[in-house]
């Protein structure tokens, strides 16, 4: 009898804890919203806010070929509720778009980076600057013969110190026998005028840096010829001196 007292108190025991005991569950993990998608024909779409009330949004267009299309990019100034639209035609798709004031005359500058497949013109920039409401287009500089050298697209673009910069590999070789240098170019690109200004900031080329080296002997043997010149000349005077002299 006692024996069956002891295993109905466990048992109830054990109940009672199982009772009790809450299980525990894991939390589901935060689902992060939904990017919109967009509806045809648009392609792309990036909202700007340069300031309470003031803001961009830039999208693409264009319905059957993706190398081929358009831009709109619609100001909202909800302040002076005013709302203007500029538009243009766009080669290849857009990758990103910046905004900045490089000539810090507090207008902003919005500019579109496009992407297409040709190897020479890889890059495009669309460039305007926003003035009262206006769209003032700039033209954003081709690369010329020595930057372009070794280009072979894979452009980074970034704003830094209200600079827009623009970075990409340099390649050995043309055609598909052209393989990466492992050296970069740096370009960065100002605002004069309402004109670009391009400085370029990295002494990228190896073949410069080879060429330094191999000249560096020459220069040091021609200053040797010249010195040994000099003293043979000096010498030869303090002879012909030293002879009047006497």
């Amino acid at each position: 009898m006692t024996n069956r007292l002891y295993l109905f108190a466990f048992a109830m025991s054990a109940l009672m804890a199982g009772c009790g005991r809450q299980e525990t569950k894991t939390p589901a993990a935060p689902t992060a919203p939904k990017k919109p998608e967009l509806m045809a024909p648009f392609r792309f779409h990036k909202l700007i806010e340069v300031s309470p009330g003031q803001s961009y949004d830039v999208l693409s267009w264009g319905r059957g070929a993706e190398e081929a299309g358009s831009f709109m990019i619609l100001h909202s100034d909800s302040a002076a509720i005013k709302y203007t639209t500029t538009t243009g035609d766009l080669d290849g798709a857009i990758v990103d778009v910046y905004n900045s004031d490089m000539d810090v005359d507090g207008n902003p500058e919005i500019l579109i980076q496009a992407k297409s497949k040709d190897t020479t013109n890889y890059a495009s920039i669309y460039a305007f600057e926003f003035n009262n409401n206006k769209a003032n287009k700039l033209d954003f500089p081709k690369l010329t013969s020595s930057q372009r050298k070794g280009y072979r697209g894979n452009d980074n673009f970034y704003i830094r110190d209200g600079k827009l910069m623009r970075e990409f590999p340099i390649f050995n070789g043309t055609g598909k026998e052209a393989k990466p240098s492992g050296a970069k170019r740096q370009l960065e690109y100002g605002l004069r005028g309402n004109e670009f200004t391009v400085k370029q900031l990295s002494k990228d080329s190896t073949d410069v840096s080879n060429k330094a080296s191999d000249n560096q002997p020459a220069k040091t043997e021609e200053k040797k010829s010249s010195e040994k010149q000099s003293s043979s000349s000096s010498s030869s005077s303090k002879k012909k001196h030293k002879r009047h002299r006497g």
